[in-house]
């Protein structure tokens, strides 16, 4: 084996991992509604999730543990989809954040940070945002 395909097979492997914990928080609330299932399937498509892995981790998504990330940019982009499945219907519940908490942790940030990151994510995705805020995301000043 080459280590390009170690490195495909660990980066399928990373990829698996996430999105077992799209689908587990997509599922928290029981089944996927229509916004939450296209969601999946248009991440199931950027992760290269065969039709197999899908069925499998669909039918178990906690079995497959999280991939700490040693990027901050990557920690942050898995957490970016994770608020997208979890704002699909438009609000956020107390387990959702309980496990976006828990997942974020073990994504690699400390839980100062996690929780941090989150409360401003939250802020954003829900729209509870002022000026100010909005401008210093856009670096407008």
């Amino acid at each position: 084996m080459s280590i390009v395909d170690l490195y495909e097979s660990s980066n399928h492997r990373n990829n698996i991992a996430h999105f077992s914990a799209i689908v587990n928080l997509a599922t928290i609330d029981g089944d996927l509604n229509d916004d939450e299932k296209k969601l999946v399937n248009r991440f199931a498509r950027k992760l290269d999730i065969t039709e197999a892995e899908y069925k499998e981790i669909t039918k178990n998504s906690k079995k497959y543990p999280v991939v700490p990330q040693a990027k901050t940019d990557d920690r942050l982009e898995r957490l970016l989809d994770l608020f997208k499945i979890i704002y699909s219907d438009h609000e956020i519940d107390e387990t959702e954040l309980k496990l976006i908490l828990r997942y974020a942790i073990q994504l690699g940030f400390s839980q100062q940070k996690a929780e941090e990151i989150i409360a401003k994510t939250t802020r954003i995705f829900s729209g509870k945002i002022d000026l100010d805020e909005y401008k210093l995301i856009l670096n407008i000043l």
